[in-house]
């Protein structure tokens, strides 16, 4: 069981939680105006680990049959072999569980809603069988973080929360679009959607600029409506606007062999780093 625990997340990528959790971090930093409790912090990150266990358990379930025909996920756990579908199931309800009672421990509003967005992180990984825009869907789905970590602490969705969520959105529709340009030949074998597979290379990459320079839009608003933030964030800003055109720089429409790097690590430089401006901006400053 250990092996297969192991496997399982290697497979999830668990170390891919850097994505979301330093919004939720942020969040839970400006929502308690400072320094949040540590145990809410606590609880905050197990509530991440188990949402994104979950989601990306559920993901994998789904996708075996696609994933055992597109040559970049061969390999994973369930088409390979390597884990049985009943030790995913079991791996998923118990990563289901652990974030609804890290719900549970942090208050009322927290617990009620967590069936809410189990739903809608689950409901990304069906999304690309019938809609190009699936990239929004995950981005709604990474948008919880910021959202729930607000509820953990004030329980209660404020318009900042959700303010800090659109930028998210966004963020995720970009880097997703870009990722989503290597598997073009794959979807269209298997019937699968995205903007890349229906609208071409060369548009998806206009798109994900577009959706990228939103993403520093709301941010910047996020500037003017905070009190909270100042001139450390607005320097955190002009950091992920620099860090989003190299990333762009990286992913030409007749080359795609930079995409890993700029998916990986340049995204998980934007969101720590971003957190960090923001932490030292609610609480040094």
């Amino acid at each position: 069981m250990p092996n297969k625990l192991a496997i399982i997340f290697s497979d999830i990528k668990i170390q891919h939680t850097v994505f979301a959790l330093p919004f939720a971090v942020m969040s839970a930093f400006l929502a308690a105006g400072g320094m949040p409790e540590v145990e809410q912090l606590i609880w905050i990150v197990v509530c991440m680990v188990g949402a994104r266990s979950a989601a990306m358990a559920f993901n994998r379930i789904v996708d075996a049959r696609v994933d055992a025909k597109n040559p970049r996920t061969l390999e994973r756990a369930l088409p390979s072999g390597q884990v049985g579908i009943g030790s995913y199931w079991a791996f998923l309800i118990a990563s289901s569980i652990l974030f609804i009672f890290s719900a549970w421990m942090l208050n009322s509003l927290a617990f009620y809603l967590s069936p809410v967005a189990l739903v809608i992180v689950f409901f990304y990984s069906l999304t690309k069988r019938f809609t190009a825009f699936s990239h929004f869907w995950l981005g709604l789905a990474i948008s919880v973080a910021p959202v729930g970590a607000w509820v953990a602490i004030r329980e209660e969705i404020s318009f900042t929360s959700l303010l800090l969520g659109a930028a998210v959105v966004f963020w995720l529709i970009g880097f997703d679009i870009l990722y989503s340009c290597m598997d073009v030949e794959a979807d269209r074998i298997n019937r699968l959607h995205s903007i890349p597979q229906r609208f071409g290379v060369e548009m998806a990459l206009k798109i994900a600029w577009a959706s990228h320079a939103v993403m520093v839009v709301f941010l910047l608003t996020l500037l003017e409506l905070t009190v909270l933030l100042g001139p450390v964030y607005l320097a955190g800003v002009v950091l992920v606007a620099g860090l989003l055109i190299y990333e762009h720089s990286l992913v030409k429409k007749d080359d795609l062999s930079k995409v890993n790097m700029a998916f990986f690590n340049v995204n998980g430089i934007i969101s720590i780093g971003l957190m960090v401006f923001v932490i030292v901006d609610c609480v040094l400053i």
